[in-house]
């Protein structure tokens, strides 16, 4: 964990596994808060809107915002609703890019 990291795990001592987020891993709490613990490792976009491609953490924590949306195994997936497990592979959620609504 970075130390000038404005969040941080309550169970440092929790056995540590090795998830996957846009290719880069990251060893986190098994079992925590999937959500929490990418914050806690340093993680702070974990999605693109779709309009001007701005980057999107979580935000309410209960699944109510989708800013912590995800793809896990590709499956979109709110991380703020999953626990961390060994081997995730997660990686941003894809974003709508052509059409009205699309970067300009």
């Amino acid at each position: 964990m970075k130390p000038d990291l404005r969040f941080e795990l309550l169970d440092k001592d929790a056995p540590r596994v090795t998830v996957r987020f846009a290719g880069q891993a990251y060893d986190v709490p098994e079992g925590a808060n999937l959500a929490a613990a990418l914050l806690a490792a340093g993680v702070d976009a974990f999605r693109q809107t779709a309009h001007r491609g701005v980057g999107r953490a979580p935000f309410c924590m209960m699944g109510a915002c989708f800013d912590c949306l995800v793809e896990v195994d590709g499956v979109s997936r709110q991380a703020c609703l999953m626990q961390v497990a060994p081997g995730l592979d997660i990686r941003p959620a894809r974003q709508l890019r052509e059409g009205p609504y699309a970067a300009r």
